[in-house]
């Protein structure tokens, strides 16, 4: 998932880190070059959708203006990291 807009900067990373933890989701996120920020989740998939729905909005200092979500194959990621 590629998520765009103000999201680099305001704990966007580390509170999706929290969020999948919490809701026993695998993968990691990251910082894009292009101001947007990046990330992988595996797990239940109704877990997984409560973690990119938490993303659509970001936290309280966050704005996200677009989100593409793309499915893929799961790698067998373990744990969740801020790369």
């Amino acid at each position: 998932m590629i998520v765009r807009g103000r999201v680099q900067g305001v704990f966007f990373r580390d509170s999706v880190r929290e969020r999948a933890r919490a809701h026993g989701v695998s993968g990691w996120i990251c910082n894009r070059s292009d101001g947007g920020v990046e990330a992988v989740l595996e797990g239940r998939t109704d877990h997984v959708e409560r973690v990119v729905r938490f993303c659509k909005i970001g936290p309280r200092q966050a704005s996200v203006e677009e989100i593409d979500v793309t499915e893929e194959e799961p790698e067998g990621i373990s744990g969740f990291e801020i790369r």
